[in-house]
């Protein structure tokens, strides 16, 4: 029993530091206001395993290449130490690869999903909020709807592009990811 608390606590840690780590390359992807209080969190707390990383890895077209690896390394970190707490620690590298890229992938789509559900939500309760949790949720909301709103233009006053986005990461997450991760293994 302490043993299934434990890799539940490891676990949630390591997908929750993940999390910010994707956040933060978000975040500068989608160019938000980094003096916003909780992307100051954010960079305060990801910054020092980042800036060794940052010495040997640029960054390029935008993207912090540091940080990805960084959040590669982290889901690594974290399947190393779980196949250690049950006792089945295994010497395939690629199976950790593997599941790195994967688990990052995962929790990359459940950002964007929860971002699109927030911006939803918040449309309804708050839609002229300027609370530093809302501008951050529509800054990076905003550059993932904008190909949907193209494709689909509001209809009468509904925008329905957040319902095509939550399809797509369904589909993604439920069905295109597991069968990649089924004939890679």
């Amino acid at each position: 029993m302490i043993n299934q608390i434990i890799e539940f606590l490891l676990s949630v840690v390591v997908e929750f530091y993940t999390m910010l780590i994707l956040l933060r390359i978000m975040m500068q992807i989608a160019k938000v206001d980094f003096y916003n209080p909780i992307s100051q969190f954010i960079i305060h707390v990801t910054n020092p395993p980042l800036t060794p990383l940052r010495r040997l890895i640029p960054g390029l077209w935008g993207v912090d290449f540091a940080a990805l690896l960084l959040a590669f390394l982290v889901q690594i970190l974290g399947f190393v130490l779980l196949m250690a707490l049950k006792g089945g620690l295994s010497s395939n590298v690629l199976a950790f690869v593997i599941y790195a890229i994967f688990g990052v992938i995962d929790i990359a789509l459940q950002i964007v999903f929860f971002a699109i559900l927030a911006q939803i939500v918040i449309s309804w309760v708050a839609p002229n909020s300027y609370h530093p949790v809302v501008v951050l949720i529509r800054q990076l909301g905003e550059p993932i709807m904008a190909p949907f709103r193209r494709l689909i233009p509001p209809f009468g006053g509904l925008d329905f592009s957040p319902m095509i986005a939550i399809l797509i990461i369904h589909i993604l997450q439920n069905i295109v990811l597991p069968s990649i991760r089924v004939s890679l293994t």
